[in-house]
């Protein structure tokens, strides 16, 4: 914006100095021809006033010595005709008749008038022609020939005087352009990088930096000062807007208790042998507790969630294999029960930079996707890699994957694809996991592979070098003591078949469509 704004103050400044320029240069010219006319036209009169006795006795000796004096002191041709036209003397052999139409015009008696002016680039002489006059009577005229160099050299004189001039005034017009425009953007800059530190703020749930001072124009001052309450404001409303999800989260939780255990105890009435209660009434009452069920699921990821958008950890260098090692072990009990396979695929030893909370919110609700959804007897995969400079995790598994179509709405909250609405869930569970990624500077890629299925990968930022180096060393060490549930960590790849990537908008891309239940195998 600094330059558009020099440019435009630039262009302003010259468009004044040629408005000024030009009518200056057209007078220089002007005043160069004056001078030229009037020069001349003083030589051609003596001239004239010399031929009348030239003229009346016919004798042009000493006219034509002077007239050839004239010539080679100042290269001017003269030359002096009688009443007919015809040459009587000529300071150059070779001058022609004066045949020209101001000739003419002094024949009968005209004077010379100015002429054009004279430009740079004009190379024409300078023809004067003056009467010769003897008791008032025309006898004949007296006519110069002048070169126009001495005019033309002056005009380009004064021409370069003007140009130096608009470039000194443009060099003092940029002088003060620059501090003036760094005035009037001071503001502007201080939003610009104020507007990054401030989403930083709001994502972190503390109070935004002002970005308002007292430099720049009032305007722009108030106008940043407008920017800081805003600002304000809106931290303050998300604040509010996570505590009262987290607020109401935990309040609820207490009742919800409650009418649960006073459900079951009404079950357990129920279940008395010689009660007399119609069939339809238990099956009222096992929906009721469902509907329980699934609001404390529904509170437990909103509290997640919460959590996932709340203030964002300091990321540390962190080792990946005890993480997976520990998830695995969890998540294998599960894939057990289950009839799957949980698989340890890729290197070992990898450190990125990230939280092991946010890691885990992540593992736990793609892991808890792909065991609810794979076929019994197939292999969901747990894999590691390190892809253009990116620490890698995949989950894999072998169900019906989903439609590229829905896509576009894959992180979004509650919402859930119409090919799973028979399926217990919540539509929270990768909104979830999305968010803990972006909180530690990840992102959550989705991946078809070509023989069905769907792959999750969460992309970590790597560890710094340094740190990098040994605690990869540490976390290689400890893994290869570690155990792994039903697979061993391999070197294998994640898939035999190529696997596409397919973008989501945000930074996130995950499958809401695959809803999530309560992360509770933690």
């Amino acid at each position: 914006m600094r330059t558009r704004l020099l440019v435009v103050f630039g262009v302003l400044v010259g468009l004044l100095v040629v408005g000024l320029g030009a009518p200056l240069a057209g007078a220089a010219a002007s005043a160069a021809t004056s001078r030229l006319f009037a020069d001349r036209l003083g030589d051609t009169t003596r001239f004239a006033a010399l031929a009348q006795r030239a003229v009346t006795d016919d004798e042009p000796g000493a006219l034509a010595g002077e007239l050839a004096r004239y010539d080679e002191l100042y290269g001017i041709a003269a030359v002096v005709l009688d009443r007919e036209g015809r040459v009587l003397t000529a300071s150059r052999p070779e001058v022609s008749d004066a045949t020209v139409a101001r000739v003419q015009l002094a024949l009968v008696g005209q004077r010379s008038e100015p002429p054009d002016t004279v430009w740079p680039w004009d190379t024409a002489p300078l023809l004067l022609a003056e009467p010769v006059l003897v008791g008032g009577e025309v006898r004949g005229a007296a006519v110069t020939v002048s070169p126009t160099a001495p005019a033309r050299w002056e005009t380009l004189r004064a021409w370069a005087a003007l140009a130096g001039a608009a470039l000194v005034a443009l060099g003092i017009a940029a002088g003060l352009a620059l501090p003036l425009v760094r005035w009037i953007l001071a503001p502007v800059e201080s939003l610009d990088r104020g507007t990054a530190q401030v989403a930083a703020a709001v994502r972190a749930g503390r109070a935004p930096r002002p970005v308002g001072d007292d430099h720049g124009p009032p305007e722009l001052r108030r106008l940043s000062r407008h920017f800081d309450q805003m600002a304000v404001g809106v931290t303050h409303a998300l604040e509010s807007q996570r505590a009262f999800v987290a607020d109401a989260g935990h309040q609820l939780r207490n009742p919800l208790t409650a009418l649960r255990l006073r459900l079951q105890n009404v079950g357990a009435a129920l279940a008395v042998p010689d009660a007399r209660v119609d069939d339809a009434l238990r099956d009222e009452h096992g929906a009721a507790l469902e509907e329980t069920d699934r609001l404390a699921s529904v509170l437990d990821a909103l509290l997640a969630l919460a959590r996932a958008e709340g203030r964002p950890p300091q990321p540390v260098p962190m080792p990946i294999d005890p993480v997976l090692d520990e998830r695995a072990d969890t998540w294998g009990v599960l894939a057990e029960h289950e009839s799957l396979s949980l698989r340890r695929l890729g290197p070992g030893g990898l450190v990125a930079r990230s939280d092991v909370d946010s890691v885990v919110a992540v593992l736990d609700a793609v892991l808890d996707n792909a065991l609810k959804y794979a076929p019994p007897g197939t292999d969901v995969e747990l894999s590691t890699a390190r892809v253009d400079g990116w620490v890698e995790i995949g989950v894999r598994d072998h169900g019906d994957g989903i439609d590229p179509g829905e896509l576009a709405r894959a992180t979004d909250r509650f919402w859930r694809s119409p090919a799973q609405d028979g399926s217990a869930g919540t539509g929270l569970g990768l909104a979830i996991a999305a968010r803990s990624a972006e909180r530690v500077g990840g992102e959550l890629l989705l991946q078809l592979p070509e023989d069905g299925g769907l792959r999750v990968v969460l992309r970590l930022p790597p560890a710094a070098a340094p740190e990098a180096d040994g605690e990869r060393a540490e976390a290689a060490a400890g893994s290869a003591d570690a155990p792994v549930s039903d697979a061993p960590v391999s070197d294998a790849p994640v898939s035999d078949v190529p696997v596409p990537d397919v973008p989501v908008s945000g930074a996130a891309a995950s499958r809401s469509a695959v809803d999530q239940s309560p992360l509770t195998a933690r």
